[in-house]
């Protein structure tokens, strides 16, 4: 049977979606204006097959690419970490999970000092997770009021000092939040925990113990089928966290993307007959939020270097896709995420249809895909690129 790996370069948008112009995207292109910009070689990328996804001015179409090559369309509602993964995984969302770009509202803060005993928040506004504590830290530790902001994402997080509030505290404070507060109207995606350290002018996120507090993803999808199935689900990076902590056999945290990447490399050579889906989450959090496209260009340059060392870890059964779950354009004016479609490799090219795979009607069909791969007999409403 063989493992099906599926790996997420998030935010790795390529080009606008016909319906960009209802989230203000128009004329969003990340990795098209990324790679223009900073003039980046992505020679492995290009032995793939990406340059003939979309025009790229450095990376350029091959004659016989390595990897069947396409895009696929997002059709629920949102460009959010959630809405993307859960559609990958074969979860169509109805309603768009709500965002604050204006902060949270009234109703929400008293609900959540009420409940948590806090004498009010700072912040209140969407941030860098970094920006928020350089410019409020130093008030969290004089007043203990917590820092409170959101993103694009749909997202409430909560940021402490670990000398101010102890970090099972700070979970307690998330906990309600989850349960209590961001419910109904207010349910998002997810509650964070979001503890730092050090000292004003130098304060810094504690990544290992950041703590998710997610909406659970409705059923089935890959995961759930899959395990019933009997086949071993594995999560590298974030994903355990946008699925609400279940459905995965064992998951592995990371705070990079080269751990990410080693990690997977080191499952690689120990899982059989499984299915392992990573996100790599550097060109969108560290990079396309900061309208950072030189540090957005080195972690696909990074990334690149990693393609044949995991190209060679492939056994002749096995399945490797890379793609993304919405953009990021750290070209635009714009440091929220932008709805576009998104990049598909399927590695090796012979377990596909076809070489070129066009343009993929929803995310889902990768769902449906991994359902071809292990022999489930399950629709989500897409349609399988794989040979079957």
């Amino acid at each position: 049977m063989g493992n099906f790996y599926l790996i997420i370069l998030d935010g790795v948008g390529c080009g606008h979606q016909e319906d960009a112009a209802s989230y203000g995207d128009t004329g969003s292109n990340t990795l098209g204006h990324v790679v223009a910009e900073t003039g980046i070689k992505l020679p492995n990328f290009e032995k793939l097959g990406l340059g003939n996804i979309i025009p790229l001015d450095t990376v350029l179409p091959v004659l016989e690419p390595l990897a069947a090559y396409g895009k696929m369309r997002e059709i629920s509602p949102g460009k959010d970490s959630t809405t993307g993964h859960w559609e990958i995984a074969g979860i169509k969302t109805e309603q768009p999970f709500p965002v604050y770009p204006q902060g949270f509202p009234d109703d929400v803060i008293t609900a959540y000092t009420s409940g948590t005993g806090v004498d009010g928040v700072l912040a209140n506004k969407p941030y860098s997770g970094t920006v928020v504590i350089d410019k409020f830290g130093e008030e969290h530790i004089k007043t203990g009021k917590p820092i409170v902001y959101t993103s694009a994402d749909s997202v409430f997080q909560v940021a402490a000092h670990t000398d101010v509030v102890p970090l099972e505290k700070l979970y307690e404070w998330c906990a309600f939040a989850r349960d209590k507060v961001m419910t109904e109207s207010h349910a998002v995606g997810r509650v964070i925990a979001r503890p730092f350290a050090g000292e004003p002018g130098n304060f810094h996120r504690l990544s290992d113990k950041r703590k998710d507090f997610s909406l659970p993803a409705p059923v089935p999808n890959i995961m759930s089928v899959l395990l019933d199935k009997g086949v071993k689900t594995y999560s590298i990076g974030k994903v355990i966290d946008l699925f609400g902590g279940v459905g995965f056999t064992q998951y592995r945290k990371t705070n990079s993307n080269a751990e990410g990447i080693s990690q997977l490399l080191s499952m690689m050579s120990a899982v059989e007959d499984s299915f392992v889906f990573v996100n790599l989450i550097d060109t969108d959090q560290l990079f396309g939020h900061r309208n950072d496209p030189k540090g957005f260009a080195a972690s696909l340059e990074e990334f690149d270097r990693a393609i044949p060392a995991l190209y060679s870890k492939l056994k002749d059964d096995d399945v490797l896709v890379i793609t993304a779950d919405h953009g990021n354009d750290p070209t635009t004016g714009s440091t929220d995420h932008a709805r576009e479609f998104v990049p598909l490799l399927v590695c090796p090219s012979g377990n596909a249809v076809s070489d070129n795979l066009g343009i993929r009607a929803t995310f889902s069909d990768l769902a449906c895909s991994a359902m071809q791969f292990f022999g489930a007999d399950h629709n989500f409403n897409g349609t399988g690129f794989l040979k079957t």
